[in-house]
């Protein structure tokens, strides 16, 4: 870690961190679960499960799942939102001695099948809400074996049937399907477990270098690509997020009584790590099936005292603007944690305005568990960069050719440390141009380490704007324009101009109905140089995004695109 790291790194967080106490991720649940037994876990829908009740849930399943006879190391493919049954199948595959594959509950047919192809699972749990997509694609898959769920599975007796019927008969959220059998198994999950509680759970044959997800990136740019994280990349990657967040809360006393809000879906890695870490610490999470439903989402937080609530740019934005959130009691949030997508300043005014707590933003990808660059979790204000290397991790910023910059000039950030994936899964031309040739992973996002050895995003390479010879960051814009009164989110590209090159046109979403164009250029006149003011402002109602709240600047240049004469 670089000395100027070091000389700003938060007292009482250690510089690196030992994934190596474990010899699997099995033995860190084991060790968890034996010491939590009786703590709660989750609450799901004010049902809660504890962390015996996860031990034996995913015992059961992990045993019904080795009785299906599996290769050493097969992948399960788990298409589940945030509901108990996640972790218990997380834990269960895991502790089995297989490899999980988190799969996007919203995928099209088109998604789920190359998902499902390429990374060769032959077993999936899935909710029937979505086994009508499935049903689409299966007979083109690997799979072998389907395990089907209903929302009230594990929410207990009548309560749980009750919400299996009211989803069925009264939402009508479950579409007909008919899962083709064709030599495959298809099983219902309440069944599959009833099985293996008659079952001894083998013994754990993982190590730190086997496979434990294949974390598919987000496929925005073509097909995603399957990450492959190991036991060890995840111990880390959990070892690392507790040194860093332990400090702010252990302010609650107890870190059992620590509630952590999962309204980011648990198959994408930001709240996959949440998820670990309480498991970890010993704390509980709260539920969020569906956190679009900002009535219901801002009634749980109403309910008990919350400690950390992780969530992207959009998601703040979207609590600030309902109407009963600023009256919730925020006295012990101690952690509101950004990543995802860069923080803007704006709404990170408006969260610390209306919370007292403020935003604290890092940065990760897939490829490495989330785990990146963080700020101290001691900070009282927003900063605008993405903080420090967590314990054990490495940061520099290389030019093309994988030179290293000096401090305060832009490159490609890279990373290095024991939470990055090792590969792309049976990419190895992928695997290759990922990595530099002393080992550092390049992320594709342009940045510069301050004097501080604190770190700053400019953007990713794909988005920036090339006006008149000049580099233009969106993320720079975005970030100035947002705190125009008014705006309640924006997005910028680069369109086509033959003159320049590139012009910059800003979509807004307009928090004030009255805001005008003209308005926003002339505020733009007053805080951006010439080469990066909009030449076009476009009002939308809402900015595409991805099924985590990211707003995909990509599909506003392919519109733009069909558009142009």
């Amino acid at each position: 870690m670089q000395p100027s790291v070091l000389k700003s790194y938060p007292a009482g967080v250690p510089h690196e961190v030992h994934p190596e106490q474990y010899r699997s991720l099995a033995q860190m649940f084991d060790e968890s679960f034996q010491r939590h037994a009786e703590r709660p876990f989750s609450v799901c829908m004010e049902r809660w499960t504890s962390y015996a009740e996860l031990d034996r849930q995913s015992k059961a399943l992990g045993a019904w799942l080795q009785s299906l006879e599996l290769e050493a190391g097969a992948r399960v493919a788990i298409m589940l939102p945030n509901i108990p049954q996640f972790a218990a199948t997380m834990c269960a595959v895991l502790r089995a001695g297989y490899t999980c594959v988190n799969v996007n509950p919203l995928y099209t047919a088109r998604e789920l099948e190359h998902q499902l192809k390429d990374s060769g699972a032959t077993v999936i749990v899935i909710l029937e809400n979505f086994a009508s997509t499935l049903q689409q694609v299966i007979g083109r898959t690997p799979l072998q074996h389907v395990v089907v769920t209903a929302m009230g599975d594990l929410l207990g007796g009548l309560y749980g049937t009750w919400i299996t019927v009211a989803v069925r008969h009264l939402a009508r959220m479950v579409p007909p399907y008919k899962l083709p059998l064709e030599g495959r198994t298809v099983t219902p999950f309440t069944q599959a477990l009833a099985d293996g509680a008659g079952r001894e759970l083998g013994p754990d044959t993982s190590t730190l270098d086997s496979i434990a997800f294949l974390q598919y990136t987000g496929g925005t740019t073509g097909l995603s690509k399957g990450a492959v994280l190991t036991h060890r990349n995840i111990v880390a990657a959990t070892l690392q997020a507790e040194a860093w967040f332990t400090p702010a809360l252990a302010r609650a006393g107890d870190l059992g009584k620590v509630n952590s809000i999962a309204a980011l879906p648990l198959y994408h890695i930001f709240a996959l790590t949440l998820c670990l870490l309480a498991i970890r610490q010993g704390s509980h999470l709260t539920l969020i099936p569906n956190p679009r439903d900002f009535d219901k989402f801002v009634a749980v937080l109403r309910k008990r005292p919350f400690h950390m609530l992780p969530a992207v740019n959009t998601l703040f934005n979207a609590l600030l603007m309902h109407p009963e959130f600023a009256k919730l009691d925020f006295s012990t949030l101690f952690v509101s944690q950004a990543g995802g997508m860069a923080a803007s300043e704006g709404t990170a005014q408006r969260w610390f305005e209306v919370t007292g707590c403020p935003m604290i933003e890092g940065w990760g990808m897939s490829e490495t568990c989330a785990i990146g660059t963080n700020n101290p979790v001691s900070n009282t204000h927003f900063t605008g960069n993405i903080g420090l290397p967590l314990p054990g991790i490495e940061i520099a910023i290389k030019d093309d050719e994988g030179r290293t910059q000096p401090e305060g000039q832009a490159g490609e950030l890279c990373i290095k440390g024991p939470n990055v994936m090792v590969g792309y899964y049976r990419q190895p031309a992928e695997t290759a141009a990922a990595f530099t040739a002393d080992g550092f992973m390049r992320t594709g996002d342009i940045a510069l380490m301050q004097a501080d050895g604190y770190s700053r995003i400019v953007d990713r390479k794909k988005d920036m704007i090339l006006v008149s010879g000049f580099n233009v960051f969106p993320n720079e814009l975005e970030n100035v324009i947002s705190l125009c009164p008014g705006v309640l989110e924006c997005a910028a590209i680069g369109i086509p101009d033959e003159k320049q090159g590139e012009a910059i046109k800003v979509f807004v979403v307009r928090k004030d109905p009255a805001l005008t164009e003209d308005a926003v250029l002339r505020y733009c006149a007053q805080a951006l140089t010439g080469y990066k003011r909009p030449r076009s402002i476009e009002f939308r109602d809402a900015l595409p995004k991805s099924n985590v709240g990211k707003i995909l600047r990509r599909q506003l240049r392919v519109h733009m695109a069909s558009v142009q004469p």
